[in-house]
């Protein structure tokens, strides 16, 4: 039964995939790298549109009006976009500022999945990938190169992306397609995991909770005996759950510990009780020190995943107690 529970959802990928662009491919070189004049930007505007006619045709074809959302992001500390990101990661509008409703497994109508395709067309920061099981995909790459995959072939899509003025190619699959083998967290936050925490609050009497809900973005609370119950109740749906040793109430000597060179996460709990994070480098030790300022306690964490070493690691399952979550 244990084993079953622990079995992560998977898919197989939709065996009908086209790569959506509108780069001509009469202009590709012998190793089928893009020559000609197009931009590698969203014109914001017909074009832009086109693609997402375009994506709206093969749902149609394959009989799709709602699409998962699958390992969301959203902009983190290195932006890769050629456009700068948008405030709100170019969700607002779509979901609250809070991203309530943006998480992965979250089901979306087939208007709301094209708008987060126009966001990231635009390179505004929000990320992910969108599916319907086995039977429909939606990934966005880079340089405005879109790939749909299809249980179905879809001619009337293929022909109508043509007249569109937008060009698909047959591919043997997506290269955006999740990779099964590089999950790195296989472990359920199931209530093996719930007891362990307890364990290790009964010896340490707090800790540190961090709560990834989304690619690049999380939210932290600092656990004792007597709050977990109610933070674990609060916890967004497959959040990636990081338990830390708790904030160090000496700030000066964490301030002091900082190392002389390499970005660290500096998280403090400010004394209204709300906790903070931020990303800094030895560059800006003097800026942090004025930002922390009176802050309850702190802790600064590496960011290289081979020195980050936290005392559990663990992500939501569903409420079937399958672990479906990507990470």
């Amino acid at each position: 039964m244990l084993a079953a529970l622990l079995t992560p959802g998977s898919s197989v990928p939709p065996p009908f995939v086209h790569r959506i662009t509108k780069y001509d491919p009469a202009d590709r070189n012998e190793h089928g790298h893009y020559t000609g004049s197009e931009d590698t930007l969203s014109d914001h505007g017909p074009v832009e549109a086109a693609y997402l006619a375009a994506i709206a045709a093969f749902a149609e074809d394959s009989g799709i009006d709602r699409l998962e959302i699958r390992e969301p992001a959203v902009t983190g500390f290195v932006h890769f976009g050629l456009e700068p990101p948008a405030e709100g990661h170019g969700l607002a509008g779509l979901f609250p500022p809070d991203l309530t409703g943006y998480h992965d497994g979250a089901e979306v109508p087939l208007e709301v999945a094209l708008e987060l395709v126009r966001a990231m067309l635009r390179d505004q920061g929000a990320w992910c990938r969108l599916e319907a099981g086995d039977a429909f995909s939606v990934h966005v790459g880079w340089d405005q190169y879109v790939f749909v995959g299809s249980d179905r072939y879809c001619a009337e899509a293929v022909a109508r992306t043509r007249e569109l003025g937008l060009f698909p190619e047959p591919m043997t699959a997506s290269p955006y397609a999740f990779d099964p083998d590089e999950r790195e967290v296989t472990e359920a936050a199931d209530e093996d995991f719930w007891t362990r925490v307890r364990t290790e609050l009964a010896s340490r009497q707090s800790l540190l909770l961090e709560e990834t809900h989304v690619g690049n973005g999380a939210r932290w609370h600092r656990l004792t005996p007597r709050n977990l119950d109610a933070v674990r109740a609060g916890l967004g749906p497959r959040a990636l759950l990081t338990i830390w040793p708790d904030l160090n109430p000496d700030v000066g000597a964490v301030l002091a510990a900082l190392p002389e060179e390499y970005s660290v996460e500096f998280v403090w709990e400010a004394q209204d009780g709300t906790i903070g994070h931020v990303l800094v480098d030895e560059t800006e030790y003097q800026e942090l020190t004025a930002l922390v300022a009176g802050a309850r306690a702190a802790c600064a964490l590496p960011l290289y995943a081979d020195e980050r070493h936290p005392l559990l690691c663990a992500a939501l399952p569903d409420s079937d107690g399958v672990l479906r979550a990507r990470w």
